[in-house]
Order: C-alpha cells, then sequence, then structure tokens
C-alpha cells in the first residue's frame, strides 16, 4: 500500500497530515480555497503543520485562519 500522494490525491477538510506530508501545488489550492486568496505559506506555520501532531487539512486551515486574525495581516 502507498501513502497519500500530495501531489494528486483529492484533499479535503478530513484528509490527515501524515509523516510524508509536503507543501505541494494541491496543497496550496486546497487552502487558498479554504482561506482565501491571500493565503501564503510562511517558515512559522510550515513548522506547525510537520510539527508531528496529529491533525487533518481542516485543522490547519483553521490554524492558518487564527493566525491571520490575531496577526490581523
Amino acid at each position: 500500500m502507498t501513502g497519500f500522494d500530495w501531489h494528486a490525491d483529492p484533499i479535503d477538510r478530513d484528509t490527515a497530515v501524515t509523516p510524508t506530508y509536503r507543501n505541494t501545488q494541491n496543497v496550496r489550492r486546497f487552502l487558498t480555497a479554504q482561506c482565501g486568496d491571500s493565503f501564503s505559506f510562511d517558515r512559522a506555520f510550515m513548522a506547525w503543520i510537520k510539527d508531528g501532531t496529529a491533525k487533518t487539512m481542516g485543522d490547519v486551515a483553521d490554524e492558518w485562519k487564527r493566525r491571520r486574525a490575531i496577526t490581523g495581516a
């Protein structure tokens, strides 16, 4: 059995972030759809995604929006 293909497999809010997670164009499309056209990655956010704690892509989108609300950006 192969792992999740971050380049090609469909991503939804319930997709688990796996140890093989990659910041791909597929991920960017999902997060832009969830967070809006102002979505962007930064180092701290990318580190949070890959910190080893269990999370879904819905959690990732929600965290990006939470961080954006705090900074007012």
